[in-house]
């Protein structure tokens, strides 16, 4: 099927504005005819009519959605992304693809770039709890959705997986296999997954009467390096955790790497568990045990209600928002602690 055309794709193939497409559909007196041209031959080269360049621009619409991931080497948001574009395709739509490496100011960058693009809406996977760019778009009305994320405004429109019950069903699988001593790798409470994951874990180890271990904690931005250190280093003290909960299936492999590096068994002597589910976790030489987020079906039920306001089929008196239940799946990685 061929994809919907844009005044977008047709200014970028021609190197103009899409002003200047619009002034050449409308046979705008006062344009060189060097310029025309570029912006004809973009037009026959890209294999649509001029008619329908005509029509995306008298709907106001570009059928193109931005997508803001938080990191693409996370193959939460790799596998999500995967999930979106496809979907969008289906639907007709292009998607042009952010990443913020998880910092603030690309976050507002790319916002204020997809903007000047004239996306029709914008999905957001990971985003600080309080960012003011994305309220401001709430507030306007404009058709956005945070992926994995909720944000308290009246506005907000997200769909997530229950992270604060995610995080206890990790504490409570641990604890029934006779761990006492958990590390948490948590990363940086700025997000409000990371904000609620706490929560449920604080507060399962409270219901289970344990004590939560301030050395044991790792709070930082997510770096598979700095995880392995950071495990690698609390493996290696006297007193150290028989297992690790780990708030991304990817640090749970950097937890991985680092028993193995200081021949430490899984799960004989350390049980480790992750969160996510990603590809990687089902292989049957890791087998990690992990909170399983519903990812497929997240991210169609993202695209699809953002096209729904998009076209306007949803009620903007109605915020989208969304919770789905996770799911522990237990793997080769956790086992009974015989101390």
């Amino acid at each position: 099927m061929k994809d919907r055309i844009s005044a977008y794709d047709v200014a970028e193939k021609a190197g103009v504005s899409q002003s200047t497409v619009s002034r050449v559909l409308n046979n705008y007196p006062f344009m060189k005819e060097t310029t025309r041209k570029k912006v004809l031959t973009a037009i026959e080269e890209l294999g649509f009519t001029r008619d329908e360049i005509a029509r995306s621009l008298a709907s106001k619409k570009t059928r193109t959605i931005g997508l803001i991931l938080g990191d693409i080497t996370n193959p939460f948001f790799s596998e999500s992304a995967k999930v979106i574009t496809r979907k969008a395709q289906e639907m007709d739509y292009n998607v042009i693809l952010c990443n913020t490496n998880h910092s603030e100011e690309n976050l507002n960058k790319y916002i204020q770039t997809l903007m000047g693009k004239r996306v029709d809406g914008i999905i957001v996977a990971s985003a600080d709890k309080d960012n003011q760019k994305i309220k401001e778009l709430y507030d306007k009305g404009f058709p956005i959705i945070l992926y994995n994320s909720i944000m308290e405004h009246d506005h907000a429109n997200y769909i997530a997986v229950n992270n604060y019950k995610g995080a206890q069903l990790a504490v409570e699988h641990l604890y029934h296999f006779n761990h006492r001593e958990i590390s948490y790798i948590a990363g940086p409470s700025k997000y409000v997954t990371t904000h609620l994951r706490n929560l449920g874990f604080k507060d399962a180890l409270d219901k289970f009467g344990l004590k939560m271990n301030e050395k044991f904690i790792y709070d930082r931005e997510f770096s598979y390096d700095e995880v392995y250190l950071f495990a690698k280093n609390l493996l290696n003290q006297q007193s150290r955790p028989t297992s690790f909960f780990a708030s991304s299936d990817q640090m749970a492999l950097a937890v991985l790497d680092a028993a193995a590096s200081e021949g430490i068994s899984v799960p004989e002597q350390l049980s480790v568990i992750g969160f996510d589910d990603i590809d990687l976790a089902k292989n049957q030489f890791i087998g990690l045990t992990t909170i399983t987020q519903p990812k497929e079906k997240m991210a169609m039920l993202t695209l699809e209600k953002l096209v729904s306001l998009i076209e306007e089929k949803e009620h903007v008196d109605a915020p989208i928002q969304i919770v789905l239940e996770p799911e522990l799946i237990s793997r080769k990685t956790t086992g009974i602690y015989k101390s």
